[in-house]
């Protein structure tokens, strides 16, 4: 069979955090501005950015700091619903291994977020403006899922193009000094939102603009 952008719609809630993981099937996938063609096996993403409110019960956990701007250990009560910033790729590994949980490989990412015929965005090839870039003019992170259903994943990732840039567990360069970045974010326009197009940076630098989601193997069935 040709490929397809249908969504399976098999999910399930991650106890420890609260997030709800979306499969992704396994099957090949068109991948890099090259579209090459590529195999990934089944995994879960998770469908939105992690949270305030899901990182503060990790910070919550013994040996844990809070991020910047965040007082006495606890987040604004107005950005409990919008990705977590200013955290390093660190501190995304490190929620990770409390969860149990990992970050997605940059493969991972791209399938998840371009389908398997390779979008340029979520929704398509062309450019509409349903995600959060320096374009909307919002000028700050939006609640995780403000643009859905119309700015979502063939496989209903919310997010994947604007709001945050995303950390991914893939390195860069063969040196090993910088890790992948997508997705775009608030401070950058849509150009930045292609999905082919990835982006880089030291795992211990952490921003306003840079946030992260997991991903979990399928370990048997669905």
């Amino acid at each position: 069979p040709g490929l397809s952008d249908n969504n399976l719609l098999a999910s399930y809630i991650h106890k420890k955090t609260g997030l709800v993981m979306l499969l992704v099937p396994a099957g090949e996938f068109l991948c890099g501005r090259e579209k090459l063609l590529k195999f990934l096996p089944n995994f879960w993403m998770s469908r939105t950015l992690v949270t305030h409110a899901q990182y503060a019960k990790f910070v919550r956990a013994p040996g844990h700091n809070s991020p910047t701007l965040w007082r006495n250990d606890k987040y604004p009560k107005s950005l409990a619903n919008h990705p977590i910033v200013n955290v390093s790729w660190d501190d995304a590994v490190a929620f990770c291994k409390w969860a149990r949980l990992q970050l997605p490989t940059d493969e991972q990412w791209e399938k998840a977020a371009r389908g398997p015929s390779g979008r340029s965005f979520p929704w398509g090839d062309e450019w509409r403006p349903y995600c959060n870039t320096s374009d909307a003019g919002i000028g700050t992170t939006t609640s995780v899922g403000y643009y859905s259903p119309f700015g979502d994943s063939p496989y209903g990732c919310a997010d994947m193009s604007g709001n945050v840039w995303e950390w991914t567990n893939s390195w860069f360069d063969e040196e090993k000094k910088f890790r992948i970045l997508r997705g775009g974010s608030w401070t950058h326009d849509y150009t930045f939102a292609d999905l082919s197009v990835p982006d880089y940076d030291y795992p211990w630098v952490a921003y306003d603009h840079v946030g992260f989601r997991v991903v979990s193997p399928v370990v048997s069935g669905f």
